[in-house]
């Protein structure tokens, strides 16, 4: 098979080409889109696991650590025991943190809107629900 035709090609491209769109739209908040994951399962709940946010976003524990080592560097997100359990370590965003909620899913919204533009909505949907189906697909 030629590479261009392998679906690991496809996907790998077009996830690049998406990430980095969305990168330089980022940037001028001084985020990265690993970041802008975190700090959107922290948007949805009171706080997360650095275990929770790993597998929400699909990444390994490892490198979440990296990013938030980042995160709590810039001011994001801090890092907190649990009282009940010590040995439980809670990732809370900061005020800094929460402000960024409203200008960055603006910015996701117009991302996401413009990667798709060249799509019928009947397209996207499609689209959408294909790409769920391969990342969980168990057979392979």
């Amino acid at each position: 098979m030629e590479l261009t035709q392998c679906i690991n090609y496809l996907l790998t491209t077009a996830q690049h080409s998406v990430f980095q769109y969305l990168n330089g739209k980022l940037s001028a908040y001084d985020i990265t889109p690993s970041q802008y994951g975190v700090l959107s399962c922290l948007w949805q709940r009171e706080f997360a696991t650095p275990k929770q946010i790993s597998e929400i976003l699909c990444l390994e524990t490892s490198t979440i650590s990296g990013v938030l080592d980042r995160m709590q560097k810039k001011g994001l997100i801090d890092r907190v025991i649990n009282r009940e359990d010590r040995r439980e370590v809670r990732v809370i965003p900061t005020e800094k943190g929460k402000a960024l909620e409203e200008p960055i899913s603006k910015i996701i919204d117009e991302v996401n809107e413009e990667v798709l533009k060249c799509f019928s909505e009947e397209e996207v949907q499609l689209l959408k629900n294909q790409l769920r189906i391969i990342a969980e697909a168990k057979h392979f």
